[in-house]
């Protein structure tokens, strides 16, 4: 017989959130490819989901349970595995208080069936210390929230219409494959493309103007663009009169950043920036795609705050192809996933997850109480927190309890006491929002759970009972809590769409996309756009356009960027990359230091050192070094990692990750 074809939706941490067509023999997976209807185009999905079945059922698959007995994992029934999970959680709870436990966890490739619901429930009724969840996404959100609200911005089908695209601190070749086919017919009909960002990425191969600033100085780049479009006349006053508050504080605020001053700080020559500012004022439709690069240092929420300025300024707002797209996930579902959470949040402490290195080992160790019980699900800090030294002798402590629920064996899990076997998406339901694509997917699983594997629900509802904190009659099935989410003013009428077309939209499905400041306002308190929010402004470090100078040092002179690799999502499907790490580096600074392509070379800081091969290319600027985030320990020379050299510093709005913000020297091995 052929396979059956099954349809669900990818949930990775990806804009696109396509749907599949899922090809099963024998409940095993055997080929992937694009459902009809996918995310932007129809026909292709990336490479990672087309080879995921080597993840869903390769050898690093954890099918039982794990309990450490010495130095080694052995396999456990799941009553054992559970009775030692509840029993050491029961035990540290009384003892110590639910302070003690910390769940960590993230949830980028998840909705709101796996990320929340019933593993949320439990941690509250624990009275666990609280996650803020801040790798990703958090400043630039922050910032978004303050100027327009939450609104969608431009969804990224309308791209058809746009006659610029600028790309700012995103590589859709890598991050969000469905927009380069529309930036293909851009170019191929005379549209522009203008890329920014410190590497020549293949779309910035492509575009008429690349900008290629320093790490971290995104904020003067975009300050010096926007005082060239208030000092040349080019801001659209009519449309900031209407629709905008606090132009000219912003005016007074970019005229600190003439274009020589923001040359010499930025690395760009004068003439590119003033180019840039020139021919986004004279395109339209213009808007401009924001990634999660420019936010990713100590002024990560100022920058994002400039650039989202842009669209104002330049009156790119109001007309179907022009403004602004960031995230656009959380903008007019109407729907609750805190209802099938069912417990509310307490008012326990909250750690920051970026600093779970400090909270767990060194001097500022946590204490009163101490972190006892770590509880490691939809993560995988050990290759994805900064400051990985601490954090990797943290979970290791003899003192400290931790957890994992994972599908395969990461460099977490092999830290772990318990290691507990978790489905991936293929194998349990999922409802996902997108955050590129502004769609909502409810997603049936289409294979039966490899092995012993249990989905979150599964487990945390287990817990739940062997705690003696469940409660009768709440939701506890998948079936039960989506029908919690959906018990809003707006469900009803988003189920109906899914049954109809497989995915949802918050607007009616006969209708585009609203746009904005033409069908609808900004969602802030008076419908205006806030281009110096007062919150945001009080929140950063000096004011939100204050920049911060290059933590680079004479010792330490060289800028670490991590990008995503195509391969991966952060860290998820490491343990399929085969290549050794490589760290990119320019010409110029390679010949300074006498490295060739292939040299073992070291690269270090006061944190620590990583141990890799080098590639010596020119589509790094001199000053920078790039090795891509998400890397396995088994990547690199000495098992170490660009989080190795990465602080856990905060950067200036909601405690955001600063992972561009390392600092580096480079030495042949």
């Amino acid at each position: 017989m052929p396979p059956e074809v099954r349809t669900t939706a990818c949930p990775l941490d990806c804009p696109d959130l396509c749907r599949l067509a899922v090809h099963v023999e024998d409940e095993r997976v055997v080929r992937v490819e694009a459902a009809a209807d996918t995310s932007i185009r129809d026909g292709f999905i990336c490479g990672k989901v087309r080879r995921i079945a080597a993840h869903v059922h390769g050898a690093e698959r954890i099918t039982t349970p794990l309990v450490r007995r010495g130095d080694q994992l052995r396999p456990a029934s799941w009553d054992e595995a559970l009775d030692l999970v509840a029993g050491t959680l029961a035990e540290v709870r009384a003892r110590a208080g639910g302070e003690a436990i910390l769940p960590y966890h993230y949830g980028g490739s998840n909705g709101w069936l796996t990320e929340g619901a019933l593993a949320s429930r439990l941690f509250r009724r624990l009275g666990a210390t609280r996650l803020a969840r801040t790798f990703c996404a958090v400043q630039s959100s922050a910032a978004m929230q303050g100027m327009y609200g939450a609104v969608p911005g431009c969804a990224l089908p309308d791209y058809a219409h746009s006659e610029l695209v600028l790309l700012w601190g995103v590589n859709p070749s890598a991050t969000g494959i469905h927009l380069v086919p529309v930036l293909d017919e851009l170019l191929a009909r005379g549209g522009e493309l203008i890329v920014v960002d410190p590497r020549r990425t293949p779309l910035a191969r492509r575009a008429s103007l690349h900008l290629a600033p320093r790490p971290g100085t995104d904020l003067p780049l975009a300050l010096a663009a926007l005082h060239v479009l208030f000092e040349r006349g080019l801001a659209d006053d009519a449309f900031l009169a209407a629709h905008a508050v606090g132009t000219a504080e912003l005016a007074r605020r970019a005229a600190r950043w003439p274009l020589a001053h923001a040359a010499a700080v930025t690395g760009v020559p004068a003439a590119d920036i003033e180019a840039l500012a020139r021919r986004w004022a004279a395109a339209s439709p213009a808007v401009v795609r924001l990634g999660w690069g420019l936010e990713r240092n100590r002024g990560g929420g100022g920058a994002t705050a400039a650039v989202l300025a842009l669209p104002a300024v330049a009156g790119k707002l109001g007309v179907r192809g022009g403004g602004f797209t960031l995230h656009t996930g959380d903008a007019g579902w109407g729907l609750d996933p805190e209802a099938a959470i069912a417990a509310p949040e307490p008012t326990t402490r909250t750690l920051n997850m970026n600093q779970l290195g400090r909270a767990l080992d060194g001097e500022r160790r946590w204490t009163d109480p101490a972190i006892e019980v770590v509880f490691v699900y939809n993560c995988n800090p050990a290759s994805t927190a900064p400051a990985q030294g601490a954090v990797r002798r943290g979970l290791a402590r003899p003192d400290v309890f931790t957890i994992v629920h994972d599908a395969v064996m990461t460099d977490t899990a092999a830290l772990a006491d318990v290691v507990l076997p978790a489905t991936t998406f293929l194998e349990h339901r999922e409802l996902r929002r997108g955050y590129g694509t502004i769609r909502l997917h409810d997603s049936p699983p289409v294979i039966a759970p490899v092995g012993q594997a249990w989905s979150n629900n599964r487990l945390f509802g287990a817990l739940l009972d062997r705690l003696g904190l469940a409660v009768p009659g709440e939701p506890r099935t998948d079936d039960e809590l989506a029908d919690r989410i959906f018990a809003g003013p707006r469900g009803a009428e988003l189920r109906a769409q899914l049954a109809t077309r497989g995915y949802a939209t918050p607007w009616p499905a006969a209708a585009p996309a609203p746009v904005l400041c033409a069908d609808q306002a900004p969602a802030t308190v008076d419908g205006k756009i806030h281009l110096v929010p007062a919150a945001l402004d009080a929140e950063a470090p000096g004011g939100l356009h204050t920049y911060h100078p290059d933590p680079a040092t004479e010792a330490y002179p060289l800028a670490l960027i991590s990008p995503a690799l195509s391969t991966m999502i952060s860290s998820t499907f490491g343990q399929l990359r085969t290549a050794a790490a490589a760290v990119e580096l320019s010409p110029e600074d390679a010949a300074a230091r006498g490295i060739a392509s292939g040299d073992e070379v070291r690269l270090w800081n006061d944190l620590g050192e990583v141990r890799c091969v080098a590639q010596v290319t020119a589509d790094v600027r001199p000053g920078v070094v790039s090795l891509p985030k998400g890397l396995w320990a088994r990547h690199t020379g000495n098992g170490a990692t660009a989080n190795a050299l990465i602080p856990d510093d905060l950067a200036d709005l909601a405690g955001g990750a600063c992972y561009n913000d390392a600092r580096v020297q480079c030495a042949r091995a």
